[in-house]
C-alpha cells in the first residue's frame, strides 16, 4: 500500500519540476536562455520553438546571442524576438542576433515577484490536488474493508508528511527566486 504514497510523491515531484521550469521563464537581472522558451518562430510556415531553429548563448551577463542554424531564417528569428512579449529590441550582427536585456526597474521586479508567487501557488494547488485524490482513495479502501483503520491512518500521516515536505520545497524555491529577482 506504500506504493500509493510513492506514486503520490512522484507526482508531487513532477509538480516541483514544473514549477522550476515556470520559474526559469521569469526574468531576473541576468540574461538566461530560458527566457526565450516561449518564443515561437514562423519556420517555413509553421510555428516552431526558437530552441529548435537557433542556438542561444550568453556572451555577457545581460546579453543573449541567438544564432539561427539556417542563415536564411535569421529574419524570421529576429521578427519573432521583436514581436515577443519580452520587451527587447534585437540587433543583427551578421548571422548573430544580439539581445541586450534592459535593467529592471523596482516596479518591474515587484511584478515579477508577484508572477513567481502565482507560479508557486499553482504548484502548491497541484500538490494539494494530488494529496486530495490519494486521501480519497485511502478513505475508500478503509471504508470498503480493503485496509484496516490503523493502516489507513498510518498512510494518511505518511501522505501528510510527504505533502508538507514538497510544499516546503516549493516555498524554498519561491524564496530563492524572489531573492534572485530583487537582487540589483
Amino acid at each position: 500500500m506504500a506504493a500509493v504514497i510513492d506514486q503520490a510523491r512522484e507526482q508531487m515531484e513532477k509538480s516541483v519540476e514544473a514549477t522550476k521550469e515556470n520559474f526559469s521563464g521569469i526574468r531576473t537581472g541576468r540574461a538566461n536562455p530560458a527566457l526565450l522558451n516561449g518564443v515561437m518562430v514562423d519556420y517555413y510556415g509553421s510555428p516552431t520553438p526558437i530552441k529548435a531553429v537557433a542556438s542561444i548563448g550568453v556572451p555577457e551577463p545581460r546579453t543573449l546571442a541567438v544564432t539561427p542554424f539556417d542563415a536564411t531564417q535569421a529574419n524570421a528569428v529576429e521578427k519573432a524576438l521583436r514581436d515577443s512579449d519580452l520587451g527587447v529590441s534585437p540587433r543583427r550582427d551578421g548571422n548573430v542576433i544580439r539581445i541586450t536585456m534592459p535593467e529592471l526597474t523596482e516596479e518591474r521586479r515587484k511584478e515579477y515577484v508577484k508572477l513567481a508567487k502565482t507560479k508557486a501557488e499553482e504548484g502548491k494547488v497541484a500538490v494539494r490536488n494530488i494529496r486530495r485524490k490519494v486521501k480519497e482513495s485511502i478513505d475508500k479502501q478503509v471504508k470498503d474493508g480493503e485496509l484496516g483503520e490503523d493502516e489507513g491512518d498510518r498512510l494518511l500521516k505518511e501522505l501528510d508528511t510527504v505533502t508538507k515536505k514538497v510544499s516546503d520545497q516549493l516555498d524554498a524555491l519561491l524564496d530563492s527566486k524572489q531573492k534572485e529577482i530583487m537582487e540589483v
